[in-house]
């Protein structure tokens, strides 16, 4: 019987890698537009997770949110960060938040450790800054670059009834429970 339930889970998980990898190349649009990019690569975190289990030498997840929220927030643990924007300490009182300038180095920065042809999964906190980093990458000549979607922290829920209310519980890899750290690696973490 233990031998039954292995050979199950082993079919089960190739089936999901098979799913995870076709329904990523099928590039579904995502609905919001500040996610959507030039290039029209699309998969979830689960699918990035699974694609970068099933060939982890040949798949890149890239997170490019500020070493701030990649050290503090935590990170796949195989997530390398460079990030496409750095965190700007001044208070917007109008936004109520503080603010991000552009990292001008970023593309460079990216092309000194991946090649223009890898798969490179790319994600941020949901996916918008995803898609940017997405669009600068097909600029400097990137063809393979995915957005992750709902990224490392998800979506917001929207739903004045739950008590996650605006927070980001629904989706994401964090959401999903896949593989996390707060640890930082020398070989994965930013430096300029």
């Amino acid at each position: 019987m233990r031998h039954l339930t292995k050979i199950l889970a082993a079919v089960l998980t190739v089936t999901a890698l098979w799913a995870a990898m076709a329904s990523a190349q099928g590039n579904q649009v995502p609905s919001d537009a500040r996610k959507q990019t030039t290039l029209g690569k699309y998969c979830t975190s689960m699918e990035a997770y699974l694609m970068w289990r099933a060939k982890p030498k040949e798949v890149t997840i890239l997170d490019v949110r500020t070493p701030e929220e990649y050290s503090f927030v935590g990170h796949p643990d195989m997530a390398l960060n460079i990030p496409v924007s750095l965190f700007n300490p001044t208070f917007d009182a109008e936004k109520k938040s503080y603010g991000m300038d552009d990292n001008p180095d970023f593309a460079a920065q990216v092309q000194k450790r991946l090649g223009a042809g890898d798969t490179i999964l790319v994600m941020c906190r949901s996916g918008q800054r995803a898609a940017l980093a997405v669009n600068k990458l097909a600029q400097a000549g990137f063809t393979n670059a995915y957005v992750v979607v709902d990224s490392f922290e998800g979506d917001a829920v929207n739903d004045p009834e739950s008590v996650h209310n605006g927070k980001r519980m629904k989706n994401g890899w964090k959401n999903y429970g896949l593989p996390w750290t707060y640890a930082l690696s020398p070989g994965l973490a930013w430096s300029k």
